[in-house]
């Protein structure tokens, strides 16, 4: 019941986007020990959850710090069988999605979490491409 409370809390205080970047701190607060256990991804998705993030997000971050088949695309928040033009937009929405300008308002440790997400991107972004012989 307090996590609730404080997601609430966190709600009625914070934009969207600063929190994603809390999502993303405590996916780097439970890979700290060098593994995210099953425990520790339920309880950041419930966290998620309470603070009104959508899956896909919580998806799409997971998959910067849980290597799983086709994470590539997750991150982007795209099925593996959308066509390149497709691919393309997914990526130009998640790096505006990400871009650190959008926090340019706060801390330098939420600028450089949005720093470490929009690499992310772009890292996956590349890996799309190369692996379908895009330009």
């Amino acid at each position: 019941v307090q996590a609730a409370s404080i997601c609430n809390y966190l709600n009625a205080r914070t934009r969207y986007e600063s929190r994603l970047q809390i999502l993303h701190f405590l996916f780097g607060i439970a890979q700290a020990d060098g593994h995210i256990s099953e425990a520790e991804i339920r309880v950041i998705y419930e966290i998620a959850r309470n603070l009104r993030l959508t899956e896909r997000d919580f998806i799409s971050i997971k998959a910067m710090f849980v290597k799983d088949q086709d994470n590539a695309y997750k991150i982007l928040e795209i099925d593996k069988s959308v066509p390149d033009n497709e691919v393309k937009k997914a990526y130009r929405t998640m790096a505006k999605k990400y871009h650190p300008d959008k926090l340019m308002d706060m801390d330098e440790a939420y600028k450089k979490g949005a720093q470490e997400k929009f690499n992310k991107v772009q890292d996956a972004y590349e890996t799309v491409r190369k692996e379908r012989g895009m330009s």
